[in-house]
């Protein structure tokens, strides 16, 4: 479920290999030395294991928000076979037009070539 800085995931297993996951993602713009940016929070749980981690990502590069989340249920043992459906949800547009509008960004703004790698 999505509202305007939070998205609510929840997945219950289907088949053996799948595992449970629910997982609240908020974020909102910060700041950071290299200027804007939005902090994303993660809490909830994947396969009875908690999660709560943040990260931030630059104001630029805050578009692949899906890809970090991903990283980051991986290492919280979400297992290969199974994906955090971010892309595939349909608040996946809602959620990427509420940062880029927080963000004050636009289709086609350039992305800072110093920023990349730091994800």
């Amino acid at each position: 479920m999505f509202e305007p800085g939070r998205l609510h995931l929840e997945h219950s297993p289907v088949q053996p290999p799948d595992v449970a996951y629910e997982l609240i993602i908020t974020y909102a713009p910060a700041s950071s030395q290299d200027g804007p940016s939005m902090h994303f929070q993660v809490t909830g749980h994947i396969a009875g294991q908690p999660v709560d981690e943040s990260f931030d990502l630059a104001a630029d590069l805050a578009f692949n928000f899906a890809s970090s989340i991903d990283h980051l249920a991986r290492r919280h043992g979400l297992p290969a076979t199974q994906v955090v459906p971010i892309s595939l949800h349909r608040q996946y547009d809602e959620m990427f037009a509420d940062i880029q509008h927080k963000l004050g960004r636009h289709c086609g703004d350039p992305v800072d070539a110093r920023h990349l790698g730091k994800t």
